[in-house]
């Protein structure tokens, strides 16, 4: 047996373990919220060692943030099939929010409790470095659902526009985390309306007589945004 072969059942393992871990404290935040849960809760939820949660996890922090990589790992896929087989702007955008909604789903309490660590400096939030490349592949699906859409809007605006439809998403999650309305109606509500009043206000910016407009709107945006697109 060569060493390569060797090595393969022990990895094969490793990840098994690093998985039952990771479900088990998805379960334990679940019952107990995430900031009562503890790394020893998980533990015995995973039926492992203390030790060995923390040889896979370091912290309950390194957990929220594989939980975020699987997670855009498992939603990729059903994007990319949504912005395959959609022909307009509306089917597109309603296809990528609505993959979000069915992922998490199952942990609409965890992502509410995690939605307390909003500060950019956080390094669970949104916004943070820490999680600058899951936020960047969610802002390139809006940028291809654009593009492939033929959104035209004035130069000096257009470069923002997946970044804003991504703020746009992360307004609807987190109304949707707090609805406690039946099945979430509340927030089938505000989707339908404000994507339809998103949709007119794109229409509207191609009016020719709206550029003193343009021009206040893409100063704004590089001031909120503090960079060049």
């Amino acid at each position: 047996m060569t060493d390569q072969q060797k090595k393969q059942p022990a990895s094969k393992k490793a990840e098994e373990t690093r998985t039952r871990i990771l479900e088990a404290s998805l379960q334990v935040f679940r019952e107990r919220g995430f900031e009562r849960a503890t790394m020893r809760d998980i533990a015995a939820e995973a039926g492992v060692a203390l030790g060995a949660a923390y040889y896979y996890f370091e912290s309950k922090d390194a957990i929220v943030m594989a939980f975020y990589e699987r997670s855009q790992g498992e939603m990729k896929t059903a994007v990319e099939e949504t912005l395959a087989r959609s022909r307009t702007l509306e089917t597109r955008l309603r296809g990528i929010i609505q993959v979000k909604f069915d992922c998490f789903e199952p942990n609409r309490k965890l992502l509410g409790a995690l939605s307390a660590h909003a500060d950019p400096e956080h390094p669970l939030s949104p916004f943070s470095r820490d999680t600058a490349a899951i936020r960047d592949q969610d802002i390139s699906f809006f940028a291809r659902a654009a593009e492939e859409s033929k959104v035209k809007l004035p130069p000096n605006i257009a470069p923002y526009l997946p970044r804003l439809l991504w703020l746009y998403q992360m307004g609807l999650i987190l109304f949707w985390v707090y609805d406690h309305s039946a099945e979430q109606r509340r927030t089938k509500i505000l989707f339908e309306k404000t994507l339809k009043m998103l949709l007119l206000t794109l229409r509207l910016a191609e009016i020719p007589l709206l550029r003193p407009l343009h021009r206040l709107a893409g100063d704004l945006l590089k001031t909120v945004y503090g960079d060049t697109p």
